[in-house]
């Protein structure tokens, strides 16, 4: 019950944010500005939007053959399809709950594929670990490609993690004593036996988790896991890049403002709930770099949240019943 309390008040708590956030793109917008920041949404290319929003889902697919790769050397192999189905579904949960999504998409694979849960788990911390590196080398491109233009930003940034992550001697302290304690616990519990189920449970669920994690050593071709990593990254930038031809204003601007955005961008979509409030100001903010007016920048941060939120909206549960209908023979079997 309290947990459940505290995933709902996390929800509302991200979602009052975004809610903030939007209030504050617009709080010096009049209603003519309102007017041609939906005008530029409602008539922009639509061939675009449609082509863009293929790339994404494109994108999800390679992410999908990325999971498929890690989850091989635990000894199965589940199908790409349901793999597929099961990302796809994942982004869709995520933007009902916070982290929803990975459970969700665990929980499918484990279900139709018979993939111990805990297993997966473990190829999602790993996956998320390489998605942060991937984040970090944007983070750093953009700065190294344009230092005049956004190092103030990466400057407050900085300042902004150096004081929320400023601990004193005595907190210090603390983390490394329950650090030390968890790794004397953990080595503990994997000499703990049969005879104390729990305790056993509890060490096969760690050892299951920790197999997952460390599954990325075991993939067939490590080349072949890195270029479908750029690959999604690159899907990333290039709907960006094509994105700007969806609004004349925008059509002049290259691959330097598209990493600006992808990189403030991916900031804002963790910020806040789904990226709501946060993603378009981020956008909008981003793009007066390139004298680009107000308007027009929020425009194009509704565009394109809008496209990567509708296409889950409707895929999402989509790819819930295609897992279902895909998969029934095997429930039958079970």
């Amino acid at each position: 019950m309290i947990k459940r309390v505290k995933t709902i008040s996390k929800f509302l708590l991200f979602l009052g944010l975004g809610i903030f956030l939007l209030w504050l793109t617009v709080r010096s917008f009049g209603e003519k500005e309102i007017q041609q920041v939906k005008d530029l949404i409602f008539h922009a290319n639509i061939m675009v939007v449609i082509f863009c929003s293929g790339i994404l889902v494109f994108s999800h697919f390679i992410r999908a053959l990325r999971w498929k790769m890690m989850i091989e050397p635990l000894g199965k192999s589940p199908k790409s399809s349901n793999v597929f189905f099961a990302v796809l579904a994942g982004y869709f949960f995520n933007l009902l709950f916070p982290r929803l999504g990975e459970v969700m998409k665990c929980t499918f694979i484990s279900k139709y594929e018979d993939v111990p849960v805990d297993k997966l788990i473990g190829t999602m911390v790993a996956e998320r670990l390489v998605d942060l590196i991937c984040l970090i080398v944007v983070i750093a491109l953009t700065i190294l490609t344009q230092m005049n233009l956004v190092g103030s930003y990466a400057l407050e940034l900085t300042r902004l993690l150096e004081k929320k992550f400023h601990f004193t001697p005595l907190i210090w302290t603390l983390i490394i004593t329950t650090i030390v304690l968890v790794v004397v616990l953990t080595l503990k519990l994997f000499n703990v036996s049969r005879n104390h189920p729990k305790l056993f449970k509890v060490k096969e669920i760690i050892k299951g988790m920790l197999e997952g994690l460390l599954s990325i050593r075991k993939v067939k071709s490590l080349a072949s896991y890195i270029f479908y990593t750029v690959l999604i990254w690159f899907c990333y930038l290039i709907s960006i890049r094509i994105g700007f031809y969806g609004m004349p204003s925008l059509s002049e601007l290259g691959w330097i403002p598209s990493l600006s955005i992808l990189t403030f961008g991916s900031f804002a979509m963790i910020a806040t709930q789904g990226g709501i409030g946060a993603y378009q100001l981020a956008i909008q903010k981003t793009l007066t770099l390139y004298q680009i007016d107000q308007v027009s920048g929020l425009a194009f941060g509704w565009l394109l949240w809008l496209v990567q939120t509708l296409i889950l909206f409707l895929i999402g549960p989509l790819s819930v019943l295609m897992l279902y209908l895909l998969n029934k023979k095997h429930q039958k079997q079970t």
